[in-house]
């Protein structure tokens, strides 16, 4: 019996609206620390999005780095995989590949190929080790996949998304045969990091510019032998027919997100069957928190509330809650953001985030959310090929074709990494 941990979507570094969450990525880190060693499981599952930059700070590196030893230390025997997202620089992920083979750590970032242009599709193969030290499972480990990354299918309407799922499918065919070849038995384990069909995304906090939309793969690509499939790239927990997870991020990386479970999975696996799932949930270290809660409000009810709330003051400071306000935007006013910051001053609580709203006026023809109100929300959400598609199809009378498509979704993909 294989006993597994799955994980993802650390960010570690973020900055959330100017603020550090260093102290409760530290936190989240002692304690998947401690479940290690408690638990001692054979292999550690970790699904992309190690570090929120390509440029991580050191900060940030050091606490990934120092994971890793001391998680060596408590529990010797553990393997540890960790696949590249779309936020971790691949390349850099996997450079101390020397290094992590001594500490049983394997890491796939990049897609690798031969001078013939094929790709190496073993590169994605790791066996995993039951406590007798009998290969029990082989890992499918594949990283973010961007468009230059996946084979070429003959006569594609989409290139994108038919290459990665022809990967994966070669790759689930590539560890077959190392199963048969060697391995009799063993269980088939995935990990990716990717956007599947039906999923519910966090917007505020997931890009949706390569992934997600027409680009979000099937259930149907990870093949019903695969025994269990570690996703990451969607902050909230959620599963596909039984054995296709997210386990979501570990502490709430948007307003989206704050009503979130946060969990780490702690399965078993006898022989492809599983034969425990247990969601094992991550405590809380600061919380989010949204005034008012249902609706916006006016400046004068806004500073009563504020007035009128509580926050513990016995917590830390970097414990404090982060706090976003919705404020209807009734006409110009130099001085609210003045005032909102003097009611606040010395209660325990970080000002994150002010969002105003304002009522659309009904002859604009604008479409409006319930109750007419329409928020600077809104264009968050805009999908950049949408509205590519709207002004190609106004300007030339057709959809843009595959070719220009997938050149369009590079192009983002690029630009995502250098904003970041």
């Amino acid at each position: 019996m294989l006993r597994i941990l799955h994980t993802a979507d650390w960010h570690l570094g973020q900055s959330f609206h100017g603020f550090d969450r260093d102290y409760e990525h530290q936190l989240f880190l002692e304690w998947l620390l401690g479940t290690v060693e408690e638990r001692q499981p054979d292999a550690l599952l970790i699904a992309g999005d190690v570090f929120d930059s390509v440029n991580p700070s050191a900060g940030a590196q050091r606490r990934f780095y120092d994971f890793l030893a001391r998680a060596h230390t408590v529990a010797p025997r553990l393997q540890i995989i960790a696949i590249a997202g779309n936020h971790d620089a691949a390349a850099r992920l996997e450079a101390p590949a020397g290094l992590f083979e001594r500490l049983n750590i394997s890491v796939v970032g990049t897609v690798d190929r031969g001078l013939d242009g094929e790709i190496d599709f073993t590169k994605f193969l790791v066996p995993l080790k039951g406590v007798d030290g009998q290969v029990e499972a082989i890992a499918l480990a594949v990283p973010f996949l961007r468009p230059a990354d996946v084979p070429i299918v003959a006569e594609s309407t989409d290139p994108y998304l038919d290459g990665m799922r022809d990967l994966y499918l070669r790759v689930t065919e590539a560890a077959r045969a190392l199963r048969e070849r060697e391995y009799s038995g063993a269980a088939l384990v995935a990990l990716g990091h990717c956007h599947i069909q039906g999923a519910i995304e966090s917007r505020d906090s997931e890009r949706r510019l390569v992934v997600g939309g027409a680009e979000a793969l099937k259930a149907e690509t990870f093949p019903i032998d695969l025994a269990y499939v570690a996703l990451g790239h969607l902050h909230k927990p959620q599963e596909f027919d039984g054995r296709i997870c997210y386990c979501g991020s570990p502490i709430p990386l948007s307003f989206s997100e704050k009503d979130y479970e946060h969990r780490v999975i702690e399965l078993a696996i006898d022989r492809s069957t599983i034969v425990s799932f247990t969601s094992l949930p991550i405590p809380k270290s600061a919380s989010l928190v949204r005034l008012p809660e249902s609706q916006s409000a006016k400046i004068d009810e806004l500073l009563q509330l504020l007035a009128d709330t509580e926050f513990d003051s016995t917590l830390p400071a970097e414990a404090h809650p982060f706090l976003e306000i919705r404020l209807l935007d009734d006409g110009p006013d130099p001085t609210r953001r003045r005032r909102i910051e003097a009611a606040l001053e010395g209660k325990a609580v970080r000002l994150a985030s002010i969002k105003f709203e304002q009522t659309a006026p009904a002859e604009s023809g604008e479409t409006t959310g319930k109750s007419g109100v329409h928020t600077v929300e809104d264009l968050t959400t805009l999908d950049p090929e949408v509205i590519l598609r709207g002004a190609h199809l106004e300007k030339f009378g057709t959809e843009p074709d595959a070719l220009v498509l997938a050149a369009f979704r590079e192009v983002l993909s690029l630009e995502s990494h250098e904003a970041r």
